[in-house]
């Protein structure tokens, strides 16, 4: 009898379903399966967490205090120039808009003594329509001898200007850190492959132009002088064109030889 009373409990005990329920304890990370009646919160821990929460949060600096930055040693912007102790320029400037150091002051009597050397004669070119002028070449090497290499350059202050048949762009010339003169140089060009070469000639027309400013060869500007040099130097001659056949005036200096094809004296 106590048995078959035994049998009966254990089945019953088997039948009946353990209601479990998934429970998460406070501060792990792992779920726990526990019986629902066995479901207990841990309010102590939390409020341990809570509270060393708030003993770092007191604890703890402002970012914005650790990101203070002193004024040494913030770099200036695109259109500053900063100087050192010694009184030296540092750090960089935008050429396309700035004009820093323009007629702040003058070059030194030798320096300026280079750059307004009268022109040689021999140095002088002329073309055919009659105009004279100084290979770019030259200007380059006053400039060297005047601010030696590295000492001066040409900064871009404009896109490169692609027109039908000529190439423009502005330029400034810069001398030991200080503008000088800004000018815009253009050169024709007729075929679209012959634009990279046109956009260097545009650079040295450029270079030429501002030039002026520093008076070198200003004599090539000076309407007398031209004159002069002329009647000193070159000859006007009748010239045939021998595809055409058709003659012009044409001018050259006297010590160059005679012209060739496809013109003939």
């Amino acid at each position: 009898m106590a048995s078959l009373s035994l049998n009966r409990f254990s089945g019953a005990l088997r039948r009946a379903p353990l209601r479990l329920t998934r429970s998460y304890i406070a501060g792990t990370v792992k779920p726990a399966w526990t019986t629902r009646q066995n479901v207990k919160f841990a309010p102590k821990m939390t409020q341990k967490v809570h509270a060393s929460t708030d003993a770092a949060n007191e604890n703890t600096t402002p970012v914005s205090e650790n990101l203070k930055v002193s004024s040494s040693d913030v770099l200036p912007t695109d259109n500053e120039v900063s100087t050192n102790g010694n009184g030296n320029e540092v750090g960089t400037t935008d050429w396309s808009k700035s004009y820093s150091g323009l007629a702040t002051q003058a070059f030194p009597q030798e320096v300026a003594a280079l750059l307004m050397a009268p022109i040689d004669p021999l140095d002088i070119e002329m073309k055919p329509d009659g105009l004279i002028y100084l290979p770019e070449i030259k200007y380059r090497r006053v400039l060297n001898k005047a601010f030696g290499p590295g000492g001066w350059g040409l900064a871009p202050r404009s896109e490169t200007n692609v027109g039908p048949k000529i190439v423009s762009r502005e330029y400034a010339l810069v001398c030991q850190g200080r503008l000088v003169a800004i000018a815009r140089g253009e050169q024709e060009y007729f075929d679209p492959s012959g634009i990279p070469t046109a956009v260097e000639a545009c650079k040295s027309n450029a270079l030429m132009r501002c030039c002026k400013d520093l008076g070198v060869a200003s004599e090539l500007w000076d309407p007398r002088f031209i004159r002069e040099f002329k009647e000193k130097y070159c000859t006007e001659v009748f010239a045939e064109h021998i595809p055409t056949k058709k003659k012009k005036k044409l001018w050259r200096r006297k010590d160059q030889p005679k012209f060739g094809y496809p013109y003939q004296e």
